[in-house]
């Protein structure tokens, strides 16, 4: 299993449709025993919260966002962790909008400082 994602910042590798996540948005990563939760902001999302699971390397959760028109979106995610060969988390996620139409895939990775 890799590290804890406590603590940890990480941001898409790749820009998303118009109006979504996208190089901009930060998550910070939060994780006690196989809970796991985040905050993000960025780009066009004002404020976005994620609360789930972690399983081994597995993580289930659902999200909302405000974005920066005033509407908000929910839905489901499912993420692999995975640790790169310079020791940084990543996460392959793959995620369905629930308040809305459209799935798809993203991998997010953890930010150096």
């Amino acid at each position: 299993m890799a590290r804890t994602l406590d603590g940890l910042v990480l941001s898409p590798v790749a820009d998303q449709a118009p109006g979504q996540v996208g190089t901009r948005t930060r998550f910070t990563y939060h994780q006690q025993d196989g809970t796991i939760w985040a905050e993000y902001a960025g780009g066009d999302v004002v404020r976005g919260h994620l609360v789930g699971t972690r399983e081994g390397d597995v993580l289930d959760f659902r999200y909302v966002q405000l974005k920066q028109d005033g509407t908000t979106s929910s839905g489901h995610c499912r993420s692999t962790v995975t640790e790169l060969p310079d020791g940084r988390v990543r996460l392959d996620e793959r995620w369905e909008w629930e308040s809305q139409e459209g799935s798809g895939t993203s991998v997010v990775e953890e930010v150096t400082h």
